[in-house]
Order: C-alpha cells, then sequence, then structure tokens
C-alpha cells in the first residue's frame, strides 16, 4: 500500500471526543463542593479529558514525551546562533537523562523517547528510536526541502511510534523537537498556512542578534517565494518549506487522535506541526491540549490561529517538550479535582439552593 494511502487510513480513523461522557465529567464538576466554574481552566481541562479518553473519571498515569530529532539544510543561510553539530550532541544528551526535558519529564513521571527521524549524523544508542528518513531536509531557500514522500513517510514514522506506544498502554502524549533551524522552518509553515509575514513570523530562536533576525525572515521569504508552497495542501507546504520533526511530530498528533489519547502541544514548532494536522484532519484540533505560550515570537499568534488556549505563559523558548511536560502537572491536578474531591452531598455542605425548596 502507498504512503499516502496509508496516511489517509490514519486520517479517516480520527473521529470527534465522546460527547456524552463529556457531558457526565461536566454534572460530576458541578456538584463538587465549590461554587460553579471557581476552577476556571482546570474544569474545562477535565472536561476535555474525559470527552477524549472516554472515560467520565480520567486517569492518565503512563505518559511519554517523543523528542522527534532532524537536521535542517536551511542552517547553511546562517539563521542559527548554534551550528548544526548541536543537533546529535543534544540527541546524545537527551539519551543519556541529561537534557531540560529529561529533568522536567522525571519530575511529572513521563518517559523520554528520542527519534532519530532525520539527523545528519550517524547516531547509535540502545535507547534511541532510529527511524531516519534522510541526513536532514535540503537548504529550503535554494530549493524544495524535502519530497512530498519523504514528507508522508517522516508522518507515519510519528504516527508509528504512538501506536507502538498505545500498545504498551501509554495513555497522553507530548510533543518534543530538537532541530538546529527549525524555528526557521516553522516560521515559513505558519507563513504559508496562514498568511502571516515572515517579520512577524520568525523569532530569534537559538539566540540571534538584530541582523541574524533580519536575515532569517529574508531567507523566509525567499523560500516562500522560490518553492511557492499551495496553501490549500498541507502535504505541500510541509515538504517545501518544513521539516522531517516537524513531520513526525504531526503524525504523533494525529496517532494520538486516532487512539483517542490526549495530546500535548508543546512550543512553537510543536504548534506549526499542530497546523498541519488540523488542515490534514481538522478533528484533530479536539484531541490538541496546548501547554504554553513560548516566547519565541510567531508562537502566540499561532495558538490564536488554531483557536488554542495554552495553560502557561513562563517565557520559555526552549523547545524539547519542556512546557509540555510542566503542564503535566496541571492536567493531573485537573483530573485528581474530578476524581477525588467531594460533591455537596457526599460531604454533606449546602449547596446553597434555598431550603425547602421544591423546582417544578
Amino acid at each position: 500500500m502507498r504512503n499516502e494511502q496509508v496516511l489517509e487510513q490514519l486520517i479517516r480513523r480520527i473521529t470527534g471526543p465522546h460527547e456524552q461522557v463529556a457531558a457526565e465529567a461536566a454534572a460530576h464538576v458541578d456538584i463538587l463542593t465549590k461554587p460553579p466554574g471557581s476552577l476556571g481552566k482546570l474544569e474545562e481541562l477535565v472536561i476535555r479529558l474525559a470527552g477524549i479518553t472516554g472515560q467520565s473519571r480520567p486517569c492518565l498515569e503512563r505518559r511519554a514525551v517523543i523528542v522527534m530529532a532532524a537536521d535542517h539544510g536551511v542552517v547553511a543561510e546562517g539563521v542559527s546562533a548554534f551550528p548544526a553539530e548541536v543537533t546529535p550532541q543534544m540527541v546524545l544528551n537527551f539519551l543519556a537523562g541529561g537534557a531540560a526535558v529529561n529533568v522536567l519529564a522525571r519530575h511529572a513521571g513521563a518517559d523520554v523517547l528520542c527519534v532519530d527521524i532525520g539527523v545528519n549524523a550517524d547516531l547509535e544508542h540502545p535507547e534511541l528510536i532510529s527511524r531516519k528518513v534522510r541526513k536532514g531536509t535540503a537548504n529550503m531557500a535554494k530549493g524544495p526541502a524535502m519530497t512530498r514522500d519523504e514528507a508522508i513517510q517522516a508522518i507515519l514514522v510519528g504516527a508509528e511510534v504512538v501506536a507502538s506506544e498505545v500498545d504498551r498502554g501509554t495513555q497522553i502524549f507530548v510533543t518534543g523537537e530538537m532541530g538546529i533551524g527549525n524555528t526557521t522552518a516553522s516560521a515559513a509553515v505558519m507563513c504559508a498556512l496562514t498568511g502571516i509575514s515572515p517579520a512577524s513570523a520568525v523569532g530569534r530562536g537559538t539566540g540571534i542578534d538584530d541582523v541574524g533576525l533580519q536575515r532569517k525572515a529574508t531567507v523566509v521569504s525567499q523560500a516562500l517565494s522560490l518553492n511557492a508552497p499551495h496553501a490549500e495542501d498541507a502535504l505541500d507546504v510541509l515538504s517545501k518549506v518544513g521539516g522531517l520533526e516537524i513531520a513526525g511530530l504531526t503524525g504523533v498528533i494525529l496517532a494520538a487522535a486516532a487512539n483517542g489519547c490526549p495530546v500535548v502541544v508543546d512550543g512553537f514548532i510543536s504548534t506549526a506541526a499542530a497546523l498541519i494536522a488540523r488542515q490534514l484532519a481538522p478533528v484533530s484540533t479536539a484531541y490538541m491540549i496546548a501547554s504554553h505560550t513560548s516566547d519565541e515570537s510567531g508562537h502566540a499568534a499561532l495558538l490564536r490561529e488554531m483557536d488554542l488556549k495554552p495553560m502557561l505563559d513562563l517565557n520559555m523558548r526552549l523547545g524539547e517538550g519542556t512546557g509540555g511536560v510542566l503542564s503535566l502537572h496541571l492536567i493531573d491536578a485537573a483530573c485528581r479535582i474530578l476524581n477525588e474531591m467531594a460533591t455537596f452531598a457526599s460531604a454533606g455542605v449546602s449547596d446553597g439552593s434555598p431550603q425547602g425548596e421544591v423546582s417544578s
């Protein structure tokens, strides 16, 4: 079967959340010992989680951060403050447990899975999931980043990693990534799919100066002009100006939705992948939970475009899945409220309704 047919089958498996289960959770939230709506976004979150999972009392104990790693040919244009060699070096750091996402994931009780989907180096490690589609993308400022089939292959890699984890009992996924140059690719994807200007979409990424920022915007403009990606065709955009890890995360999001699992979207790069997933399967947005607003310039606008409301705003822009992992604590808190909090009746607390009044 052709890869595009496999992708189409995956997309057809995505259906909407369980509305009846969400309604049951909402009804239970309303009889807990608190004024209605007083826990704000936590209430909204747990009702969504119930609908996504089909569990009126969701408990998401097994969780995984999927860190997709790949290199970008556009780094040759001077768009990053760090050299491309940092990508494989950081992959080894993830595997050794020394990166920020590892530290935060340990605190949140989450597994970190590192996938080599396109690192421009030969890497070996017993914990590495080696699924390299190619050794980095081509320079999108000179031509397409990859072929359409390579983009689809990378999406399917992400989907297969999720499917394997679901078989192992994983219930919730966090998107993570590593790839020097990937904020440039994400900005290009954002511009191509939303019409937002490169000047508004690009940010400082690894910490480039003002001159570098202008150069980055120029490179994105050049890539869009040269490759002319079709805004109505997400796969065309992804292949021409995207990245292999962005494609892999698109597959993670689609497969999480297809398996009825919530997927916590991290920062700018992950949200670019979410944007592609939305175009391929609009209903997949019902399974996305926005973790935080990145300090990367275009992220807030991209979240608004997606109509995703982030839980945190900590001025972070590291990526890796760090914001996503931090939000797991809020997800746990929301689930505990639903599962452990007393109702007015069980606690013997008056709910504030007039005594002796009978409703008609």
